[in-house]
């Protein structure tokens, strides 16, 4: 079994129930991570940890360094991601301080990049099921094991930032058929689909954005008292589905890239077969 990454988000900036915890620096061809990794073991199974926004929170989602912190987690071993998010909510029935294991995303994002694959590789690869569902699953039975108010599926829009939504792109955003709004989760999942990794989101509902008008408007102050409250729950369910998650993936995660790789081997720039082999060096030599 590979070992399961947890990146952490607003709010989760360590994981304290890990056992023999060790701090991991990692230098990969595309720039350093959000922070150093911490390895530990969590319900008998080997857990990677990052916090998203550094331990500080000193990183704009915009900012964020994406493929590095992917690319970190495939060296270390990782195969299976979970990720905790704090979300706004853009249903009534999503009440802040609920959890929401969303299964599809919509990508609203606009300078970020979100592929291995460039200067000199072309790759191609399904994405119409963007989550594990597999390991959703696992996560969702989780949540309702540690007791959580949890909703199955549900479409996370994912926004550029750093400013919260106006009232406007809010309502356009809910007449789409939004569920939550975030603003890291989809690059983090494109990246994880084409390390073979499997990615489910913990979204951590905190507010209802600025739509709702029998409530205030999101601010950080809000965001931030809601996320107190929803972090030991997140801390929770990550336990449980650590515990939960089977030994041996059976998942299309695992071989996502067979026959992905457009371009001719002989091709590739050995640079970017040298850089690249964590990622393609199962099929690429």
């Amino acid at each position: 079994m590979g070992k399961i990454g947890v990146i952490g988000g607003s709010g989760l900036y360590e994981m304290e129930a890990l056992k023999n915890k060790k701090s991991v620096k990692i230098d990969t061809p595309f720039g350093s991570p959000s922070d150093k990794y911490i390895t530990g073991r969590l319900n008998s199974k080997e857990v990677v940890f990052l916090p998203r926004h550094g331990s500080g929170h000193g990183i704009l989602p915009s900012e964020l360094n994406f493929k590095a912190n992917i690319f970190g987690m495939k060296v270390l071993g990782v195969d299976r991601i979970l990720s905790v998010s704090a979300v706004g909510s853009l249903k009534k029935e999503i009440v802040p301080g609920d959890i929401v294991i969303p299964f599809q995303f919509y990508d609203h994002t606009r300078f970020r990049p979100s592929t291995f694959f460039g200067n000199g590789i072309v790759g191609h690869l399904s994405f119409a099921d963007p989550i594990c569902l597999d390991t959703a699953h696992v996560v969702l039975q989780a949540a309702q094991e540690a007791g959580a108010k949890v909703h199955k599926g549900g479409t996370y829009i994912c926004i550029e930032g750093p400013q919260f939504s106006t009232r406007a792109e809010s309502n356009i955003y809910r007449s789409w058929g939004m569920d939550v709004i975030g603003m890291t989760n989809v690059n983090e999942a494109k990246l994880a689909r084409e390390a073979e990794m499997c990615y489910a989101t913990i979204a951590l509902s905190t507010d209802y954005d600025c739509w709702y008008e029998e409530e205030e408007s999101v601010t950080a102050e809000s965001v931030i008292e809601v996320i107190k409250k929803n972090v030991q729950m997140a801390r929770e369910i990550i336990a449980e589905s650590v515990a939960m998650l089977p030994e041996k993936r059976i998942c299309t995660c695992v071989n996502m890239l067979k026959n992905a790789v457009m371009t001719d081997p002989n091709i590739i720039p050995d640079e970017i077969k040298k850089n690249l082999k964590p990622i393609i060096g199962k099929y690429i030599k």
